[in-house]
């Protein structure tokens, strides 16, 4: 399984951005079973846009294949793209490796 957390760094530790669409970084973290795998760093090059940033950015995610997506906030658009691909989506405000550990444990709150 595939998340990505919108992030506001190239780490891990860096906090969860207030911004979906206009984040500077997506994380795609790669889980197994309760295990992370694999974690890119991926820079959002649709932040600058003038509009539909947010609609930008969950196409791009749906073509990285992801499963979930962390972030603070989602704009409704962005999280109409997101359904249309199956795409779950959470709240988190913190750290993005305490949102994976929330996300392994269950204890992430569900928003779509």
């Amino acid at each position: 399984m595939k998340i990505a957390i919108s992030s506001s760094g190239r780490e891990l530790g860096d906090r969860v951005s207030e911004l979906f669409g206009r984040c500077p970084y997506f994380l795609i973290v790669e889980i197994n079973g309760k295990e992370i795998g694999e974690i890119q760093a991926q820079e959002n090059a649709n932040s600058d846009q003038t509009g539909g940033a947010g609609i930008a950015a969950a196409k791009f995610l749906a073509e990285m294949d992801v499963n979930a997506v962390i972030a603070q906030n989602i704009g409704p658009r962005a999280a109409d793209v997101l359904k249309q691909f199956n795409i779950e989506t959470y709240y988190f405000d913190g750290a993005g490796e305490d949102a994976v550990q929330n996300f392994i444990s269950g204890q992430l709150k569900k928003t779509n």
